[in-house]
């Protein structure tokens, strides 16, 4: 049986975006760089902030280490995104440095936050009386999770007991997140979620994908740079299983971004055509992946 692992995504151009508002992100944790565990929160991310008509720009691993994580941030910030997001290094241990992190790179004190700090209390006082904790008092290592960067603001946590960190640096927003999967999207999608609507404002992404019965990227290849350069506002891109799979068909993907979804379809109905007919003219059979079952 062939080997069926997707071969790297292969991008054919870039298309431009101005208007779409750049994010970064930067993932903090030494069980990721080990290969102890999956980032699969900057996959979610990335998924959910191009929903949202952002444009992931940079995602970064560093090490638990607070002059990695400020280092990082100091070049982001330079790079002046609309967002950051940090991930993971918001917990009570000596490991988790992020907002360490964040106080360096932005020059600012660790404080203790007295919203932050009923945020953990009350937080813990339930875990207790649901028998999760052995005991509901505050001690220094879960007020630790409550010392913010001066000016920052905490985020309500739905699940855990860190909560989360907003910190506006100039035109740039700070979000630290924890790491652990569940309370990341719960965060982002309940206490961010407004937030996130007044950063990125009322932007739209939608994508098309086409089949066609071929495994050959290169005889393709000038037909979608032809597609890209006429269509500079749409992405292009293309993606190749490994020869020999028994699979022979290509996926092509192109996406948009804008302000409304009529104006992403109307953005990306042209181009979509136009690959169609003249793949379609040189002899590919092509399919639009919601019909491809019929195929």
């Amino acid at each position: 049986m062939g080997d069926e692992r997707e071969a790297p995504l292969t991008p054919v151009a870039h298309a431009s975006s101005p208007s779409a508002p750049q994010v970064e992100i930067v993932s903090a944790g030494n069980e990721v760089l080990l290969g102890d565990v999956v980032d699969t929160n900057s996959n979610w991310l990335c998924k959910h902030i191009t929903g949202l008509g952002g444009q992931v720009r940079r995602t970064v691993m560093v090490r638990d280490e607070v002059e990695a994580i400020a280092d990082e941030l100091r070049a982001a910030l330079q790079r002046r995104p609309q967002l950051i997001f940090t991930v993971g290094g918001l917990g009570p241990t000596q490991d988790d440095l992020t907002l360490q992190g964040v106080a360096a790179a932005t020059g600012r004190p660790l404080e203790l936050h007295p919203e932050a700090e009923r945020m953990v209390r009350d937080k813990y006082a339930e875990f207790a009386a649901q028998g999760l904790v052995p005991f509901a008092d505050m001690n220094e290592a879960r007020r630790k999770m409550a010392r913010l960067p001066a000016g920052a603001t905490p985020l309500r946590n739905p699940i855990g007991g860190a909560p989360g960190v907003l910190l506006e640096v100039d035109a740039t927003t700070i979000v630290s997140l924890p790491g652990v999967p569940e309370e990341l999207y719960a965060i982002v999608s309940e206490s961010l979620r407004d937030r996130l609507t007044a950063i990125l404002g009322a932007g739209t992404y939608d994508e098309r994908v086409l089949l066609v019965d071929t495994q050959d990227e290169s005889a393709l290849s000038d037909v979608l740079r032809a597609i890209q350069a006429e269509h500079p506002h749409v992405y292009v891109k293309s993606r190749a299983k490994r020869f020999a799979t028994g699979d022979h068909k290509l996926r092509l993907t192109l996406s948009a971004r804008g302000t409304t979804p009529a104006e992403v379809t109307a953005l990306l109905q042209a181009p979509l055509d136009q690959l169609r007919n003249e793949l379609t003219a040189r002899g590919f059979r092509v399919t639009e992946e919601a019909d491809a079952a019929d195929t």
